[in-house]
């Protein structure tokens, strides 16, 4: 059968000489005698053995051959492709780095030691506590906490474990942390709200979401009063799920996770404060759902003792705006004003970009006046937009004319000078002005 299946591809070969460009299939006579039926896949029918006869088991050299010299085996028995006989080149995989430890370093062996000897005889956590407080090398102090953990009749506490995880966090050595929390959870008599907080502060920051999820249903199942989630726990895992995300759809998702978390919260007894209640509006805004948005702004002062703020008024006027619903956003403005507020730069660009195209031109350029003298900074598509707005009314020489009284009050440098008249010239065919 072998020798059938050789004398097969070697035909097959001498009529279309692929392996004179593949220098690899030179030697396809040794390399099929080499090769084995079971690696070949090669399947005969049961019923052309009671015939006596050979399957007709065909080698199929196809033009990838030259690129990647493999051979693609099929039989006329079955429909699935095989390509067992390839000779691609082994590419090996690059090993992951291992964290160092403190034997590679031996300054730090000699500080390590350093240390121990400082340490009494027998001592405590609390004397352990007192050495790595004042160690300032992470990978010093994770020795320590070993060296401590070795020894037979000590035992760690809440302080030891808070100080080491707050070195080893601060030090972005989120590995070796991780085996100290676990370290931490596997003990259910030891933790605090301190301790816990910290390391779901440092998840976040790590990005492990995950991790620190867990951290929180840890806390949800103690029994200790003093290690359940508080107003603290809630308001970083907050920060964390709306931190630097443009995206609506990913904004979307978070914002189920942190409208769970907002619900859990007030059904435990924990009051809302105006971080939290802030954190929400941020979050529906970001998902677009401004009217959610309102909603808990409007609750706030009637069911939660706690009235807007800045940030409130700002998040909103900003959501409103982007929706097109920049009357809305007007009344907003004038409320915040009146309470002796002073938007921020973000809700001013918002609420000038959104007048300028709703064709209220002279109120955007009375915002722009106005930001300049509450100190806030204009961007450059507020005053494209507020520009190209005053253009298309037909009024280009006053365009330019405010162009040039905004460069005289340094309100726009050179560069942006430059970018807004070429723009309105090419644009609108505006003369330039000396």
């Amino acid at each position: 059968m072998i020798l059938g299946i050789r004398k097969h591809v070697l035909n097959h070969c001498s009529r279309y000489p692929i392996h004179v460009s593949s220098p690899t299939l030179q030697s396809l006579d040794n390399y099929v005698n080499s090769s084995p039926i079971s690696h070949s896949r090669i399947h005969s029918d049961e019923k052309s053995r009671t015939l006596g006869q050979l399957p007709h088991t065909k080698f199929k050299v196809d033009a990838r051959t030259t690129c990647y010299s493999h051979l693609v085996v099929y039989s006329p028995y079955s429909n699935v492709f095989y390509r067992n006989l390839s000779t691609k080149p082994y590419v090996r995989r690059k090993k992951r780095n291992k964290p160092k430890t403190i034997k590679d370093f031996p300054r730090k062996v000699a500080e390590f030691e350093r240390s121990v000897a400082q340490l009494p005889a027998r001592f405590i956590a609390e004397d352990l506590y007192k050495s790595l407080i004042f160690q300032d090398d992470p990978l010093v102090c994770l020795e320590l906490f070993s060296y401590a953990s070795q020894q037979p009749r000590f035992r760690h506490d809440v302080s030891t474990y808070h100080i080491t995880i707050k070195k080893l966090g601060a030090a972005q050595m989120y590995e070796e942390m991780d085996g100290v929390v676990k370290q931490v959870l596997a003990v259910p008599t030891i933790g605090s709200e301190a301790l816990f907080n910290t390391i779901i502060y440092f998840y976040t920051e790590a990005r492990q979401l995950a991790k620190a999820i867990d951290v929180y249903k840890h806390m949800k199942r103690s029994f200790d009063e003093g290690c359940r989630p508080s107003i603290r726990t809630y308001n970083l895992l907050f920060t964390s799920f709306l931190s630097k995300r443009n995206n609506s759809y990913i904004n979307h998702l978070y914002m189920e996770t942190i409208r769970c978390l907002f619900k859990q919260m007030v059904n435990d007894g924990v009051e809302p404060d105006i971080f939290s209640l802030n954190s929400m509006i941020k979050g529906y805004i970001l998902s677009l759902h401004v009217n959610d948005a309102l909603r808990i702004f409007h609750q706030m002062g009637v069911i939660y003792s706690c009235h807007p703020n800045s940030h409130s008024y700002d998040y909103l006027i900003h959501g409103l705006c982007c929706q097109g619903r920049t009357n809305n956003a007007k009344e907003l403005y004038t409320e915040m004003k009146s309470k002796g507020f002073v938007p921020s730069a973000k809700a001013y660009n918002s609420l000038a970009n959104g007048l300028a195209i709703g064709g209220e031109v002279e109120e955007a350029v009375t915002l722009l006046w106005e930001m300049n003298q509450k100190r806030r900074s204009t961007d450059f598509i507020t005053f494209r937009t507020v520009l190209d707005e005053i253009c298309r009314q037909g009024k280009v020489e006053e365009a330019l004319k405010l162009l040039k009284e905004l460069q005289e009050k340094d309100l726009v440098d050179g560069l942006t000078y430059k970018k807004l008249l070429h723009v309105i010239e090419d644009e609108f065919g505006g003369s330039t002005i000396k």
